[in-house]
């Protein structure tokens, strides 16, 4: 399944507003990978030497900067930020949406347009909005197919 001539692969999570980690956890245990989950507060990991938490202090994008300076090619970032996925590609790392969607070089030019043009659409609309769907069991098992996938690939 892994390949022990490599380092453990190490996935970061952007942990605030993540809907997945026990998934994670699992699948995490099933290849052997680290987990950092990093957030502004603490709150309860399983105990497990490859599972740790990151409490980073409470500044604009202190997970953000812990969780970009920790990425590179064997990691694997799980967040919704666009502005932190940008970050961990530059850096090498592979990046998952909590709906198991992969970013890459081709695809974050575009989320960061769209980013962009609905940020300025909400701006324009007086507090009238909605966000995101309900996360649903179909994200939850897409998700857990994409970071199977990826895990694989990096094995």
């Amino acid at each position: 399944m892994t390949d022990p001539a490599l380092p453990p692969v190490t996935i970061l999570v952007d942990a605030d507003a993540c809907p997945v980690k026990d998934e994670i956890y699992r699948v995490a245990d099933r290849f052997k990978a680290h987990v950092r989950v990093v957030s502004n507060s603490a709150f309860r990991v399983p105990v497990s030497e490859r599972i740790k938490r990151v409490v980073v202090s409470d500044s604009f994008d202190a997970a953000d900067d812990w969780i970009a300076e920790a990425a590179g090619a064997r990691t694997v970032v799980i967040t919704a930020d666009i502005l932190l996925t940008e970050r961990c590609l530059k850096a090498g790392a592979r990046v998952l949406k909590h709906d198991g969607r992969e970013f890459d070089a081709a695809s974050i030019g575009s989320a960061i347009a769209t980013r962009a043009l609905m940020a300025d659409l909400r701006s324009g609309m007086d507090g009238i909005g909605g966000g995101p769907p309900p996360f649903s069991k179909a994200d939850r098992s897409r998700f857990l197919q994409g970071l199977d996938k990826v895990l694989v690939e990096l094995g």
